[in-house]
């Protein structure tokens, strides 16, 4: 209640209010202005309709989901005109074109600094043919190569990676970076901001870098000058600007914490206090996350620097943290790690793929954890075919959620998943936040991206994919904890037990789900 309170307050007497009224009334000019047009220059109103029709054969044969086509095309049909500049302002992310052209410049500028070692070339040889070509995608077509000499931490809880944080924080000698999408101050934060100041006094340089939403309900805008103040070099990306604009849809849903360009943090917890369970606010928050260990941190070095210049206009010397690396005890190996990150701004889509390699390779089972389910056809088909051909797929989906319309989309998919074969369940103490997925003992992956529309293709996102690590046997034992709490989705379960109301939401939502 106090949370909301705050929240409340912020919103009614900050610069939140401000930016929604502004939004709004540009939203009410930009109608009113096409209801003038039809009644000024009715030609050109009728002339729209005709784009609409080009509009819709446009989409027809575009290459992305049919789920996205048809909301367009549902949506052109019903309002032809208002449809057709909708889709024209949206689609065509002129605000994003500059985005898009700065961070292209970003990635040529480190292309050739990650890449595969000749060890770890020979090594994957070994590797079955389905892992050397996923390997061989990750580094050629998605630019993330594959690690053999890293070690991986796995936590099962927000508190795991919080207590284990604190403590390398502390042994930081060179510098710091922090790239979260939520940072809001409380217990967690409160504690890393100390540390972080410390280590400035020490002399360790410490970049700061968190989406821009926080500026709405979580932290002042000006926040990044009062960590400038400390010493700490910060940064929004994106700040929320109160103008109509696209580039506003791609948030930074990152979670990277590299220390020395020796350690890498990801997973789903963000710096904030429900991820460790000091406030509940659905329940009990189950979150996962990880630390790397080695060579393959390097990737992570290298993604955070690529966003944090996207704002910047001089260059980086990048080299600079990626060279005189040493670690205190010899690197072993133990399997392969391959880190990776999601952008909007190419259309490779490599956190869907990295999943739906992960369903396609598995002999015996899949086992998910994810917050949301609001995925297009292929997707689904691709776990089906899992199911039908004797895979055990199972999956854990929140009991308590945070968003209910998403959560009333989510369960839409239920009559078909059990259809299937494939087993359901929900986390009955409260909210899964975790993004994990682990294969036949021998595959697992952890990051920050969801099973939904706007993960795989409206926010930056990053993860880690793990093959033959020693952790990985850890990941599925936390799916089997973790499945003792939760309730088996039956079709009795759905028919009789979810409201009507429930259902007919999900239904009627669940056609614009791509645009949620």
């Amino acid at each position: 209640m106090k949370r909301f309170i705050n929240c409340l307050f912020k919103v009614i007497f900050g610069r939140t209010l401000v930016i929604m009224l502004m939004v709004v009334l540009q939203a009410l000019a930009l109608l009113g202005s096409f209801i003038g047009v039809k009644s000024a220059y009715p030609y050109i109103w009728q002339s729209m309709y005709i784009l609409g029709a080009f509009l819709i054969i446009y989409i027809i044969n575009r290459d992305e989901p049919t789920e996205f086509k048809m909301t367009w095309i549902i949506l052109i049909c019903l309002f032809p005109v208002l449809g057709a500049l909708i889709y024209v302002f949206v689609m065509g992310n002129f605000g994003g074109i500059g985005l898009k052209a700065k961070l292209g410049r970003r990635m040529e500028e480190t292309r050739g600094l990650l890449y595969t070692n000749e060890e770890t070339r020979s090594t994957l040889k070994n590797c079955p043919v389905q892992f050397q070509g996923f390997a061989h995608y990750m580094e050629n077509t998605a630019g993330f190569p594959a690690y053999h000499n890293s070690t991986v931490r796995y936590y099962p809880l927000g508190e795991d990676k919080f207590a284990d944080l604190l403590v390398e924080l502390k042994k930081a000698e060179r510098f710091i970076f922090l790239e979260y999408f939520i940072i809001e101050p409380g217990t967690m934060w409160d504690a890393v901001l100390e540390i972080l100041k410390e280590k400035v006094k020490e002399g360790v340089e410490v970049r700061v870098m968190y989406d821009g939403m926080c500026s709405i309900m979580l932290l002042p805008y000006k926040y990044p000058e009062e960590l400038k103040s400390y010493g700490i070099k910060a940064k929004m990306f994106a700040p929320i600007v109160p103008f109509l604009s696209t580039t506003q849809n791609n948030r930074d849903h990152r979670k990277i914490l590299v220390i020395d360009g020796k350690i890498a943090f990801t997973g789903g917890v963000n710096l904030a206090d429900e991820y460790i369970n000091k406030v509940q606010r659905f329940g009990h928050w189950k979150d996962v996350a990880v630390k790397i260990t080695g060579d393959a941190a390097r990737s992570f070095t290298v993604m955070f620097l690529q966003m944090w210049n996207v704002s910047e206009w001089g260059n980086e010397e990048y080299e600079t943290y990626l060279k005189n690396i040493t670690f205190e005890k010899p690197l072993y190996h133990d399997g392969f790690v391959i880190p990776y990150g999601e952008t909007p701004t190419r259309s490779t889509e490599v956190g869907k793929k990295v999943y739906e390699s992960m369903i396609q390779r598995a002999s015996r089972y899949v086992h998910i954890m994810t917050p949301y389910f609001i995925i297009d056809r292929e997707f689904l088909d691709t776990m089906r075919y899992a199911a039908e051909r004797g895979v055990e797929v199972a999956m854990i989906l929140p009991h308590i959620p945070d968003k209910k319309i998403v959560f009333y989309i989510a369960r839409t998919f239920y009559p078909e998943l059990l259809e299937a074969g494939i087993k359901v369940y929900e986390y009955t103490p409260g909210f899964i936040h975790a993004k994990m997925f682990v294969s036949d003992d021998e595959c697992a992956a952890v990051g920050t991206i969801n099973l939904d529309y706007r993960s795989f293709y409206h926010h930056f996102e990053c993860g880690a994919c793990f093959f033959k690590n020693s952790e990985i046997a850890k990941v599925e034992t936390d799916f089997q904890d973790t499945l003792k709490k939760c309730q088996e989705v039956t079709e009795d379960y759905y028919y009789k037990e979810i409201p009507l109301y429930q259902k007919m939401i999900g239904r009627t939502f669940k056609l614009g789900a791509t645009l949620l």
